[in-house]
């Protein structure tokens, strides 16, 4: 297993107490997507909910825990 990467930023995705949206790019195996979220494209695990490219989920973490909904779509999709 190899050693997480070292924080260099103020906020630390993965060390931190913050959650942050990021817009679903592309499916991958296993429960993981590639996101887009400000700082680019990265992997996060989709397995704890139900996500489809296109949507916004809210990551702590690396991993996927809502998936936010879409402004212009009524509410309880």
């Amino acid at each position: 297993m190899s050693e997480p990467p070292e924080c260099r930023d103020e906020v630390c995705l993965t060390c931190s107490d913050r959650a942050v949206p990021a817009r679903v790019v592309r499916l991958l195996e296993h429960g993981m997507a590639v996101v887009a979220g400000a700082d680019g494209l990265a992997e996060a695990s989709v397995a704890l909910v139900t996500a489809v490219p296109g949507d916004t989920v809210l990551l702590h973490a690396g991993e996927a825990i809502a998936v936010l909904p879409d402004a212009e779509e009524p509410a309880g999709r």
